[in-house]
């Protein structure tokens, strides 16, 4: 009989041999019920073994099959009362927390701990359905989360469950088998040429200058820009590199890797952001001067007056002001990245390298992102067209 979850003592006329460590027996009980054991040798003095359940031979076969490759790969034994919660804390040990940038590890452990343990956690990770999975996400969204967050939730979970898939715990994949709450997709609403000129103009001579004047010229992000470092940047040659992102890991700022490959660039400098630089570098030496011992040099393109890294609320606030102080309407900081996309595919610069200057991972995002520019230049290929087949 079952003594407890990880000890199995089956009668001298269940079992007709003696099993070694690392072994399974199946047999059929008196219930009707058929059995597979797995058993694990000897830990901490006791013998530790996991039993399986099914209606037919054939059931509890392929949970002992499962079982006996996970354990022999050293991946961890699930057994029948496995939750959810028991396997997303070993799945972000063993998977997640070695292999991705340590804020995307904080981002999906938070998911894990504030979204999905609390709603599914508790569920028997082998009987976890498609309907359990539907059912947690409409209930977020019907909580006043956004179906954005909602899709972040699925996607988590998504990815979790598909390891369980690859170490044999489970069967199949049920979050692939729900679709996430559909989103649409926020208008781009980037600045137009004049209204970038008099953005510029208005924060000439402030001393993040040079930071708007990098971001609108290369369309980089937040994190990148505030994450560059002076020896990112060839002034000389007139090339930036991209290695690079400040981000708030566990409540502090850190200079992080780049998600992606492609996010990782060298990108040509445009002369008005060169000259942006080396005025802003100017100043910078000024600080430094001026601060003395309290300079903490962390070779940060762009630093608080004592060198430590700025802030990103207090750059956005401060971007808010400066959009104000101009006469334009309330951006995101991310818009200038738009501007910048938009501005170089309406000059006709190709959308590849458009997704090169922006590190995007695919040509397909840039033409999707930025389709409101197509119109535009579909006008201008039939202009051109005409010329060409009319002879001008």
């Amino acid at each position: 009989r079952i003594t407890s979850e990880w000890q199995f003592q089956p009668s001298s006329s269940t079992v007709s041999a003696k099993r070694g460590q690392n072994e399974g027996t199946i047999f059929k009980r008196a219930d009707g019920r058929w059995c597979a054991v797995l058993n694990l040798g000897y830990h901490g003095g006791k013998r530790r073994r996991k039993a399986y359940y099914g209606k037919t031979r054939r059931e509890v076969q392929e949970k002992l099959t499962a079982a006996l490759r996970a354990h022999h790969q050293g991946l961890p034994v699930a057994p029948e009362r496995m939750t959810l919660d028991q396997f997303l804390d070993e799945w972000l040990v063993t998977c997640v927390r070695s292999n991705v940038r340590p804020r995307t590890y904080q981002s999906y452990e938070e998911i894990v701990r504030l979204h999905i343990s609390p709603g599914l956690g508790r569920q028997r990770l082998a009987r976890l359905s498609p309907t359990d999975v539907h059912g947690f996400l409409n209930d977020k969204v019907a909580a006043g989360y956004s179906r954005r967050s909602a899709q972040y939730y699925h996607a988590v979970l998504r990815r979790a469950l598909g390891q369980a898939v690859k170490w044999g715990l489970v069967q199949r994949n049920v979050a692939k088998l729900v679709d996430p709450p559909k989103v649409r997709r926020p208008e781009v609403l980037p600045l137009s040429p004049e209204n970038a000129r008099a953005f510029l103009l208005a924060v000439h001579g402030d001393r993040l200058e040079a930071l708007y004047s990098v971001a609108l010229a290369v369309g980089l992000r937040r994190g990148e820009a505030l994450g560059l470092r002076w020896r990112d940047i060839d002034l000389e040659k007139g090339e930036l590199m991209v290695r690079n992102s400040l981000q708030r890991v566990g409540g502090r700022l850190e200079l992080t890797e780049l998600k992606t490959e492609r996010s990782r660039r060298t990108i040509s400098l445009p002369q008005t952001a060169v000259n942006s630089l080396r005025l802003h570098r100017a100043r910078q030496l000024q600080d430094r001067l001026l601060a003395g011992s309290r300079w903490r040099d962390a070779g940060l393109v762009f630093a608080t007056t004592v060198g430590t890294p700025l802030e990103p609320r207090n750059v956005l606030r401060h971007f808010h002001r400066a959009l104000e102080e101009a006469g334009l309407p309330r951006k995101r900081f991310h818009d200038l990245r738009h501007t910048c996309a938009s501005l170089l595919l309406a000059q006709g610069v190709a959308a590849r390298v458009v997704m090169e200057i922006l590190g995007h991972s695919q040509i397909g995002l840039t033409m999707n992102t930025y389709s409101h520019v197509m119109p535009t230049l579909q006008k201008d290929a039939a202009r051109r067209m005409d010329a060409i087949l009319n002879g001008e």
